[in-house]
This record gives C-alpha cells, sequence and structure tokens, in this order.
C-alpha cells in the first residue's frame, strides 16, 4: 500500500477527512490513560516517528545499538514484530526464524544483535532485561504506552518531512506534532533536505542530521540492475542505487511487507536473465525471502552516517549517567 498523495498536500479530502482525525486521537488517547506504563529496570532507547511509513528506524536502530556496545553495553532490541505471526516475548534466531514468524524488521535487527519480538511491548522488554540486557531499543515504540523510556528519538525522512502535518487518516501522522515533540529528546533528520517544520522547532528539541550510505555500493556501480522492493518508499531505494552509479534498466514495485511468491520470484528472473541485470532488493525485502529463494538475488546493505556523530553519542552518555 503505498501512502495517499493527499497526505502531501493540505487540500479538500483532508479537511473532510479531519473529524475521523478526531476520532483516531481519541482512541489514541483512551488507549493511553487506560495502559500503565512501567520500566523494565534497565536504560529503554525508543527509535520512532510522527507519521507512518518508512523513514529510517531500523538503521536508526542499529547506529544506537554500535553506540551502546561501543560504551560496553549490552542492548538488546525489542520490536512488536509487524507481519509476523509469533506474539512472544521469542528471541530472534537470525538462522532459524523466518519474516512470516517474526517479521522481517526483527529479523535483519538481529543480524546486528540480541533482538525480541513480542507485541506485549513491556513483556518484551522485561525478558530481554531477564535474559541479560542493560539496555533496550525499543524499535517502532513512540507511541506505545506501556512501556516507561528513558530516552525517545523521531526519526524523519527530510524528504517526505510530516506531510501535510494532519492526523491520519486525513495526514499521515500518528499524532499532532505537538504530542510528539513532547515525548522525544532528539529528531534525527535522514536527508539532505530541510522540511518547513523543522524551522519552526523549539531550541529544546536537536535536530541531528544524518544520510544513508550503501556498505556494499561498489559491488553495483557501473552495473545493469533490474531492483524491485517492498517497502513503504521504493523510490529512495532506487536513488540510492543511482547515486552509487547503478545503471537501473527496470524497477519492479510490491506492497510494504510484501510476502513474495515462488511464481513473482521466478518472473523476476527471468526479466533479468532477458536484460542481462543483476538482481538487487533491499536487506529487509531479503530477509522476507526464504534462505533457499535468495540465490541469485543481491541486497543493497545500508548503514546511516552522522554529520556530527559525537552528537547522538553524547546523548546516550547523559541518559546512561542520569541512569
Amino acid at each position: 500500500m503505498r501512502d495517499p498523495a493527499f497526505w502531501q498536500q493540505d487540500g479538500l479530502v483532508p479537511k473532510i477527512l479531519s473529524p475521523l482525525s478526531l476520532l483516531w486521537q481519541a482512541g489514541a488517547c483512551i488507549r493511553n490513560k487506560s495502559t500503565t506504563a512501567r520500566h523494565p529496570g534497565c536504560p529503554v532507547f525508543c527509535v520512532g516517528n510522527f507519521t507512518v511509513g518508512g523513514a529510517g528506524k531500523t538503521p536508526t536502530a542499529v547506529a544506537l545499538y554500535d553506540i551502546l556496545t561501543a560504551l560496553g553495553r549490552n542492548p538488546h532490541f525489542v520490536s512488536r514484530g509487524y507481519g509476523g505471526s509469533v506474539a512472544g516475548p521469542h528471541r530472534v534466531d537470525p538462522v532459524h526464524d523466518t519474516a512470516s514468524g517474526v517479521g522481517d524488521e526483527p529479523l535483519l535487527l538481529a543480524q546486528h544483535g540480541p533482538a525480541w519480538v513480542s507485541r506485549e511491548r513491556f513483556l518484551g522488554a522485561e525478558t530481554a532485561r531477564n535474559a541479560g540486557a542493560d539496555a533496550i531499543i525499543l524499535d517502532d515504540g513512540l507511541q506505545n504506552p506501556s512501556v516507561i523510556k528513558d530516552c525517545s528519538f523521531a526519526v524523519i525522512d527530510s524528504r517526505y518531512g510530516i506531510g501535510n502535518g494532519r492526523v491520519m487518516p486525513a495526514g499521515p501522522m500518528r499524532e499532532t506534532l505537538l504530542s510528539g515533540l513532547e515525548k522525544v529528546r532528539a529528531i534525527i533528520l535522514i536527508g539532505d533536505e530541510t522540511p518547513a517544520f523543522i524551522t519552526n522547532l523549539p531550541a529544546s528539541v536537536p535536530v541531528l542530521r544524518a544520510r544513508i550510505e550503501p556498505i556494499n555500493g561498489s559491488e553495483f556501480a557501473g552495473k545493469k540492475v533490474l531492483a524491485f522492493a517492498g517497502i513503504g518508499r521504493p523510490q529512495k531505494f532506487y536513488d540510492t542505487l543511482k547515486s552509487i552509479g547503478a545503471g537501473i534498466v527496470a524497477t519492479n514495485d510490491f506492497d510494504d511487507h510484501h510476502v513474495f511468491t515462488t511464481e513473482e520470484l521466478k518472473t523476476l528472473r527471468m526479466n533479468a536473465a532477458r536484460l542481462d541485470a543483476t538482481l538487487v532488493t533491499t536487506q529487509k525485502d531479503l530477509m522476507r525471502l526464504p534462505l533457499e529463494s535468495r540465490v541469485g538475488i543481491n541486497s543493497l546493505d545500508i548503514r546511516l552516517v552522522f554529520e556530527t556523530p559525537d552528537q547522538l553519542a553524547q546523548i546516550v552518555k547523559t541518559v546512561l549517567a542520569d541512569g
């Protein structure tokens, strides 16, 4: 499913849908008031965003993991496991678990460190703590009221920003900007652009600028590639391929978190062979493929690079010292 075009504009349709946005906010308010927030007993770092759709939360979570481990901590990831059938708490096995069971993002996180899926977020965090975690990285938990967070970050895609700024379904926002800003220690802005709302932020909310950097880009530079993706904003993936000099001869878009069929993969392979092109997809899409289906399919691996790396590390150190 793609974001509706009107989410980027404040026209007639968003105005018509505004009453439904109030219902969404009322539902969130009831949920927040009826949920008792608890703390798992170790520092909780939350990575989330104000809007629906991909913004770069997963590479941000990995960047936090690297900082925490460099500081001598034993952080564990905790995720809801969107798209998976496992209710948890369950520690993700990156070899034997599948995306249909635990979700694609937890599988990707488990390539870097201990990762848990749990629909009950606090139970997942508590289980991770009991298993030896001395810091929790809560993936996509900004709007979840069950866990007390020590530090929350909102990840923003600089190209898409916050759209028209309206709450779902009139816009892409999960909550109002004011409500979201009250929760976060900092905003992590990924990309080169500067959305309008950034210039009006209070000085108390620092903006950490970062960019997505390919790790294995040299594998595709100067080569013909057939690129396919089942993510929220596939154009970002294609643009990254172009930026490293890959020659994109064809693209295939699928719905976010799409489960690829044998027939679809067969067609992709046939088209790539016909075009004499290399098949390439995202890391998340590769995670959704069974191991035996990954043969001949490459992924563009990425990492998050901060303009001022010490800025994020200093925030983490301050939180740990306060805890």
